[in-house]
């Protein structure tokens, strides 16, 4: 295999065990959130990247966030940087040429949702042509319209009557011969309608939905599957349920907040959402040092997820309602300005401190997608593994093209 060509074959193991060797002998620079320990581990064995990182403003955390160009921690941070993008590193899956979508079809499709579909559908490239498209969880089935060519089926599979309805009315309007159907994926009834002509397509469903769609589809021997995951934290269980015999018997055990990491960029966010965010965390921050202080407790108190109107609030009453919620009385004279001002710094030595942690992002992403990968090559599928859009557009844009082998040409 050259180094121009997606992952595939032999090589999506060798990749796996290369995360994973990464992944589990890493763990305590990634698996502690800098947002729930005023210390971490790492930190007393590399004292010099500790104290650089904790020096830096909240400012230059934004700018090496969005821009290769800002100046670089000291050792182990560029070693660590250079191990991670090497492990992490995909290629781009090749194109093949998109009929031309018909007059007016991206009507009331965001204009980057737009650009994800042409992205993702140009990458579709399988030996069999495709007879039968699943959209799984389809939404409006702005994806499956996208690919349907004359010949071929459509069925739109969406939970939300809603958005079924209005995706109905839409292939109607454009004399599409389209299914919309109310369909909870997880229920037993879903297998009813794939079969081995269904060529099954997901673009960002999240966790235990496309989950299922790998293991239903594979079960039915489905011609294709053509995956791009997404929210791999949006799971019934509290912990990670590997697919594939390599996964399991890896040493690692993800939680949550885990599988959370590799979400946690906002390459799409606009400065008015980041601002937001900044605020919101910086108060959460704050309140963290003060039920500390009050608690006489080193310890991180969950707070719920609060409304935005709370950002409104004064400062203060913030506090106090926050800590009323939380069942606590705040005592003593607090200078309130001065908890405020900690709250940012606090917030500038976090976003920081995360960098370190924010290298292993795509590596565990990569490590959970070849986990879904290797599952589809255990149930004799040609798989290949690459991105099909750039990082700006979207974060999420790895992307899964298996082709079944009993529905491949001989020859």
């Amino acid at each position: 295999m050259t180094h121009q060509e997606p992952l595939q074959g032999p090589h999506l193991l060798t990749r796996f065990q290369a995360l994973d060797h990464f992944l589990t002998h890493h763990q305590p620079l990634w698996r502690p959130r800098p947002f729930h320990h005023l210390h971490l581990p790492w930190e007393t064995d590399h004292p010099a990247l500790s104290t650089w990182l904790r020096q830096q403003t909240l400012e230059q955390a934004e700018a090496a966030e969005h821009s290769d160009e800002a100046q670089a921690p000291p050792e182990p941070f560029p070693t660590w940087a250079t191990q991670a993008q090497h492990l992490a590193h995909t290629q781009e899956l090749p194109t093949i040429d998109l009929h031309p979508a018909a007059r007016r079809l991206d009507v009331n499709v965001p204009g980057r949702k737009w650009q994800q579909i042409e992205a993702f559908g140009r990458r579709l490239d399988f030996q069999a042509p495709p007879r039968h498209w699943i959209d799984w969880c389809a939404g409006k089935g702005h994806l499956g319209r996208r690919l349907l060519q004359p010949g071929q089926q459509l069925t739109c599979l969406e939970y939300d009557p809603a958005l079924v309805d209005a995706g109905a009315a839409l292939s109607q309007h454009h004399h599409l011969p389209a299914q919309h159907l109310c369909q909870d994926v997880l229920e037993s009834d879903c297998e009813r309608h794939l079969d081995a002509h269904s060529s099954v397509v997901a673009l960002h469903a999240c966790g235990d939905l496309h989950a299922r769609l790998l293991q239903l589809a594979s079960s039915k021997a489905c011609a294709h599957i053509a995956l791009a995951p997404c929210c791999y934290n949006r799971i019934a269980g509290q912990h990670y349920q590997p697919l594939s015999a390599a996964a399991k018997a890896s040493p690692l055990r993800l939680s949550l907040d885990d599988l959370g990491l590799p979400l946690s960029e906002t390459v799409t966010a606009s400065a008015r959402t980041r601002r937001q965010r900044d605020l919101s965390m910086s108060r959460r921050l704050a309140f963290d040092l003060l039920q500390r202080q009050q608690r006489h407790t080193d310890d991180y108190l969950p707070t719920p997820s609060l409304p935005v109107d709370w950002l409104h609030k004064p400062f203060a009453d913030y506090c106090q309602d926050l800590a009323t919620l939380k069942g606590l009385t705040l005592s003593g004279t607090l200078d309130w300005s001065e908890w405020e001002a900690r709250g940012w710094q606090r917030l500038a030595e976090v976003r920081n401190l995360e960098r370190v942690r924010n290298l292993f992002r795509r590596p565990l992403e990569l490590w959970l997608v070849l986990d879904r990968a290797l599952f589809l090559q255990q149930h004799d599928y040609d798989v290949r593994l690459g991105h099909f859009c750039e990082h700006t557009l979207t974060p999420r844009n790895l992307l899964l093209l298996a082709e079944h082998n009993s529905g491949k040409p001989c020859g």
